[in-house]
């Protein structure tokens, strides 16, 4: 059986020069300012608020392309010479037959992107036709303006991001304040709305009042008011007043506050001279204690018309005149009530 071994006095397969020349010297290398070169283009530094959002893509760039920039410096040293025994290189398969290496060797690609030819150097593989176009020549920096462009993208997605939501809010809180200021002019529309309903209300009634009363007048004049409705006293013998009192001389004229027709005009026990006035809604004027009656039953009368005199006739301590109004079913009601309802002053 053939041996392996080298013969005794042959110089050894594995040279201590296998590895590199004993001559040469080597150093801890640290990339710096001089040995990375520069990356093409224009990086801008992450904004402090876009940075929370992609510190793990942009860590990761850096990495990477810290580690490019690595690659791409490493070509500037001198090759290490590597050897093997010739038994190992003979067994070791073509390398256009391994699935992969044959594309680099033929000028194939295996992918998307076309990459350089596989006698090109080492540092260029990986390159795109499109990045070769460019004029980009190391891979290491090809890398790593990728890296850092995909991270500025993302960044700049970010905040874009951040603009949107921004200008969001902006349109939320605008539309919540038109509504706000919609609502305080729609309340302000509904107030000012009502008060002019109110004033226009009120003036109608104005105009209604000073309608009637073109159409009543006071029962007298030159008077006082002595005593009210429904006023206590031992002086009546209900108990209390029915009527209104118009203190004025004996003889001031006694006057139609509404057209009518005279129901009854006559002496009347303790109401002394009374004239009953009945007005068309079936209302009765009572007129008591005159000192004398000008209108007879049944006469038809105007406002205004004289149909008797203040007097101090029946039950009295002086001259008035004493006034009832009462409703169609027979009720007393407060004659000063009733006469201001129809416009009147008293």
């Amino acid at each position: 059986m053939a041996s392996n071994q080298p013969a005794p006095g042959a110089p050894s397969p594995f040279r201590s020069d296998s590895f590199g020349d004993e001559d040469r010297t080597w150093e801890e290398w640290n990339p710096t300012e001089e040995s990375v070169r520069p990356v093409r283009g224009r990086h801008r530094v992450a904004k402090q608020r876009g940075l929370a959002r992609s510190s793990t893509v942009l860590g990761v760039g850096v990495i990477a392309a810290v580690g490019a920039g690595g690659m791409a410096t490493a070509q500037s040293k001198p090759p290490v010479s590597i050897s093997l025994p010739d038994s190992i290189a003979d067994s070791l398969p073509d390398a256009k037959s391994l699935p992969g290496v044959g594309a680099f060797m033929s000028g194939g690609s295996d992918s998307g992107h076309e990459t350089v030819a596989a006698s090109s150097p080492l540092t260029t593989a990986g390159i795109t036709a499109a990045e070769a176009e460019q004029g980009a020549t190391d891979a290491g920096e090809a890398l790593r303006a990728r890296i850092l462009q995909q991270a500025e993208q993302q960044q700049a997605g970010a905040d874009a991001d951040a603009r949107a939501a921004e200008e969001q809010a902006a349109v939320e809180a605008a539309a919540a304040q038109a509504a706000k200021k919609q609502s305080a002019a729609e309340a302000e529309a509904a107030a000012e709305k009502k008060a002019a309903e109110e004033a226009a209300a009120k003036k109608a009634e104005a105009e209604r009042l000073a309608k009637l009363a073109a159409s009543y007048a006071v029962p007298t004049s030159s008077y006082y008011i002595s005593s009210t409705f429904g006023q206590s006293g031992s002086m009546w013998s209900s108990g209390y007043h029915t009527g209104l009192d118009f203190a004025a001389p004996t003889g001031t004229p006694v006057k139609a506050v509404h057209s009518g027709t005279i129901k009854s005009a006559g002496y009347s026990g303790s109401y002394g001279y009374r004239t009953v006035l009945v007005l068309d809604d079936g209302t009765e004027i009572w007129y008591c204690h005159q000192s004398s009656m000008d209108v007879t039953a049944g006469q038809k009368v105007s406002t205004g018309d004289t149909i008797g005199r203040v007097g101090a006739t029946g039950n009295v301590t002086g001259a008035h005149l004493h006034l009832e109004v009462h409703t169609a079913d027979g009720a007393g009601i407060d004659p000063m009530s009733w006469l201001r309802g129809k416009g009147l002053t008293i």
